[in-house]
């Protein structure tokens, strides 16, 4: 059957041809009993999972060799739309042959992956990549019933984007790390708001604890206190870099290199000099604009060897990227 006929009309293109075909006929749909599991010397493992947002549930059926803990066998219920079929069913496919700790492992983004017909198109509509996210979290409960532990200890981070699997942690880092500044950047970087979008800011068709807006407003405050605290120390110790400092420490740093180490020497030959102004301009230099006092005024190497001469002693003291100019 073709896909628009499975699904009826253009809004559907949105789906892959390998969801429209597990839709209609899954290959693992079905149930696996004790009998089945004695017939083969395993262990059966039923877990059931449904997604609050939308009503979905799935039933998932592992026979587990209980010496080598693979899974040698799986079948599953869904009780929900197409999607969650879809899902479910190649979730069961990734799932076979593998161990409990390595089944674990499949995300929910190895699901949707999985269906897609060429590796850069997704194979569903981002409003729903939480059917694959339910596919994910009963394989976490089937695990958690094979080992007696609860299915959240193998969840150690805060999930952000449930779509993606996104922790708050790995957010919070890739923002740092790459001095994010949009939340188009973050979902760039991690992909995490890229489908239902429920995660990105409150209103979505699904209530959220953690939102993007809220994490990268959060996380950009933090960087600037840390920021202005760095240099607050450095300051303090003397250690801020030139173009770390305000305007106003730039002005003190370019005073005191001019008095210890300029003034002095001009001063000899009856000249000095004052700091006009100081500029940051835009190809990233520091223009520092002078006046010559005294003999320096007429001086002819004013603009030329004695020019040099501040410029570099300014540039080897503070900053290369200092230029001077006189007025």
């Amino acid at each position: 059957m073709a896909k628009n006929d499975l699904l009826g009309g253009a809004l559907w293109d949105a789906y892959s041809n390998k969801v429209a075909a597990r839709m209609d006929n899954p290959k693992y749909l079905g149930t696996l009993s004790q009998e089945d599991a004695d017939a083969k010397g395993a262990k059966l493992i039923i877990a059931d999972y449904g997604a609050e947002s939308c009503g979905d549930a799935v039933r998932l059926y592992w026979l587990i060799d209980p010496k080598t803990d693979r899974i040698i066998d799986a079948k599953f219920k869904s009780f929900g739309c197409g999607t969650a079929i879809a899902s479910s069913d190649m979730m069961v496919e990734l799932c076979l042959g593998k161990t409990v700790d390595e089944a674990i492992k499949i995300t929910n983004i190895d699901v949707e992956k999985a269906l897609r017909d060429d590796p850069e198109t997704p194979a569903v509509p981002g409003q729903k990549m939480h059917c694959s996210v339910m596919a994910y979290d009963v394989i976490k409960k089937a695990a958690s019933l094979y080992k007696g532990v609860d299915m959240a200890s193998f969840e150690d981070e805060i999930i952000v984007c449930e779509c993606a699997r996104v922790s708050l942690g790995t957010l919070k880092e890739v923002i740092r790390i790459n001095d994010l500044k949009t939340v188009e950047e973050v979902t760039a970087y991690t992909k995490a708001g890229a489908f239902c979008k429920s995660c990105v800011k409150p209103g979505g068709h699904e209530e959220r604890e953690y939102y993007l807006v809220d994490i990268l407003a959060q996380t950009r405050a933090e960087m600037d206190d840390e920021k202005l605290k760095t240099q607050a120390d450095k300051s303090a110790s003397g250690e801020l870099g030139f173009n770390e400092m305000s305007m106003v420490q730039k002005v003190k740093a370019v005073d005191k290199v001019i008095d210890d180490n300029i003034r002095p020497m001009l001063m000899m030959d009856g000249g000095n000099m004052e700091v006009i102004d100081i500029r940051s301009s835009s190809d990233g230099h520091t223009d520092i604009y002078i006046r010559y006092v005294g003999a320096c005024a007429g001086c002819a190497s004013s603009s030329t060897g004695t020019l040099f001469a501040i410029e570099s002693v300014l540039q080897q003291k503070l900053d290369s990227s200092i230029r001077v100019f006189p007025v």
